[in-house]
């Protein structure tokens, strides 16, 4: 039976002006008016028998007509004449029959409606079955709960779950908005799949609590770890220097400013490219050998380089004149070279990159690694842990845009390197992206690189199965490009300026007023617009199994009530030894 049944007795207004998306309703009667709202649904008769048009009341205003005639000062205002107007932005169709199906709402419009076609607000019993329609649509793919919409909370909101991953998506707030919240409502949902994938960047801790057989949690080595031998086993995870590509290590060890930087990169990639080959020769991969570069992920002794690098430094040649020698090409000219790279090689920090647990250098190791990183759930030996929270929360702020790209770039190469039918799809959830994914990089900046690999995962990610859902406060910091290639918005409450003009302008030009919402959206309350989202709308995001520990301390309580619980002497000796464990 179809949900639009409306009598001609029962329109708001009659269209008088018609654009491409957009239409322009004249209210005569002004009660109706008022019970009409900004942001509210509202219907309009389709040239085609059977079909509605659904839209989004963008504007209400009242003027006056413009062949108004002047009136006397003492005219009663309530008597003037007035036009009230009524802007309404179409989004779809709905069908009330199509084959054996009722009452189908499309993302689409095939018609636009004609000049002094009738305009009905869309309430009541009418509204509620419009929104049963929107939950229970069978033809929009597999269904993620994000929560209910805000227009009535009886109906459950979904997310396609295959455009949503295939198209990126992006989450944004303020902090205590419900950031955190709505990334833990995602994972929820996500882990529930018998053959769940994904990857959460947790670069602050905050999503130790989701707990489970669906969560599998690993943390970037400390100093502690160091200490005790832990490795993949514990979910301790190393990220061993052999990992990195050329552009990572000149921006790590080479300082572009000296003179002689040309000279230390290339001399640098010589004894990198020689230490792999002969690893590679001890090794008897000679399959390796004869394709390798150096940015092949081959383990090598790192005491090899900086021996070569010394003897480059310190080489005295035979001059012109016999018996005597002079000074080698490089000759004094790598001495920062080496001097950096003893000095990271020393910090404890970056124990993780420079002092790998044993395991880390065999060849088998990588493998291992990436399959508890990228199997499915379903293909881990426990056939559990589908979602795999990795903490950076102890790895230093200079590098950590590194190490996360690192990472990121490691899980695109096996992707694209696997053949089309072994292809298991993951989704990269990046907590804090502006942190790694800034706006504003310098060139040959570790920066400037971690946003070059997200930029390519953006743009290329979806033929090889990797899907990013960017997560931020800041919106106006991340990158450009990569917000640019993320289809699907869920923006929560965003009161900065810069941070709502990005959002705006993601969203269709038809739907630009929906963006003043921002500012005025309650905690846990979202916009959702998107190739995901059926209907782009309001949603309140339903609470998930586990809360992230992301809540804000509340100043006034615990200055009031306590308790004081702080062990100033264990803060002290836990930035003493850089680690919170």
């Amino acid at each position: 039976m179809p949900i639009f049944d409306y009598r001609d007795d029962e329109a708001l207004g009659r269209i008088i002006s018609v654009d491409t998306a957009t239409v322009t309703v004249r209210v005569d009667d002004l009660e109706r008016l008022k019970r009409v709202q900004v942001n509210r649904l509202a219907v309009l008769q389709s040239s085609r028998a059977g079909q509605h048009l659904v839209g989004v009341v963008a504007r209400i205003t009242r003027k006056a007509p413009d062949n108004a005639q002047p009136v006397e000062m003492d005219t009663d205002p309530f008597n003037l004449p007035e036009n009230n107007l009524v802007r309404v932005s179409l989004i779809g169709t709905l069908i009330d029959r199509d084959g054996e199906n009722e009452n189908i709402f499309r993302r689409t419009l095939e018609t636009v409606p004609e000049i002094d076609a009738n305009c009905f607000a869309l309430e009541g019993a009418r509204l509620t079955g419009f929104m049963q329609v929107i939950s229970n649509v069978g033809g929009a793919g597999p269904r993620l709960e994000l929560g209910t919409y805000t227009l009535d909370e009886g109906a459950p909101a979904f997310l396609n779950g295959n455009r949503l991953f295939q198209r990126h998506a992006i989450v944004v707030g303020s902090t205590g908005s419900g950031k955190s919240f709505t990334t833990a409502r995602l994972l929820d949902q996500v882990s529930a799949l018998p053959h769940a994938n994904a990857i959460l960047f947790d670069v602050h801790g905050e999503y130790g609590t989701l707990r489970g057989d669906e969560f599998r949690h690993y943390r970037i080595a400390g100093p502690a770890d160091l200490e005790a031998g832990n490795g993949l086993a514990e979910g301790v995870l190393y990220l061993p220097y052999w990992l990195l590509g050329y552009e990572a290590m000149v921006s790590l060890f080479v300082d572009r400013s000296d003179q002689n930087a040309p000279n230390q990169a290339m001399v640098m990639t010589n004894s990198i490219t020689d230490a792999k080959r002969a690893s590679l020769e001890e090794g008897a991969h000679g399959e390796i050998l004869a394709n390798f570069t150096v940015d092949s992920p081959v383990p090598f002794r790192l005491d090899a380089v900086m021996e070569e690098l010394g003897r480059l430094d310190t080489e005295r040649v035979p001059g012109a004149r016999a018996g005597q020698d002079k000074a080698g090409d490089f000759n004094g000219k790598l001495s920062r070279l080496i001097a950096r790279f003893n000095a990271k090689r020393q910090d404890r920090r970056l124990g993780f990159l420079f002092s790998p647990h044993v395991e880390c250098m065999e060849m088998d190791w990588l493998a291992n690694m990436a399959h508890s990183l990228v199997g499915g759930r379903g293909s881990q030996p426990d056939n559990n842990g589908g979602i795999k929270i990795i903490d950076f929360s102890e790895v230093p702020s200079d590098i950590l845009p590194l190490m996360v790209s690192l990472l990121a770039r490691l899980i695109f190469n096996i992707a694209q390197w696997s053949a089309p039918e072994a292809r298991h799809p993951v989704a990269l959830f990046c907590d804090e992206a502006h942190l790694y994914i800034p706006e504003r990089a310098n060139r040959d900046s570790a920066d400037d690189i971690s946003v070059g690999i997200f930029e390519r995962i953006a743009k290329e990610g979806r033929k090889y199965g990797v899907g990013l859902v960017v997560i931020s406060q800041r919106p106006a910091e991340v990158n450009r490009t990569v917000l640019s290639q993320c289809n699907n918005v869920i923006a929560m409450r965003l009161t900065n300026g810069d941070d709502q003009a990005v959002i705006k302008r993601l969203l269709p030009d038809s739907l630009g007023g929906f963006g003043d919402l921002l500012p005025v959206l309650d905690i846990g309350e979202a916009l959702v617009v998107g190739d995901a989202s059926l209907l782009p709308s309001r949603v309140r995001v339903s609470p998930p199994r586990h809360r992230p520990n992301s809540a804000t301390v509340e100043f006034w309580s615990r200055w009031s009530n306590g308790p004081l619980n702080r062990d100033t002497a264990a803060s002290v000796s836990a930035w003493r030894r850089q680690s919170a464990r």
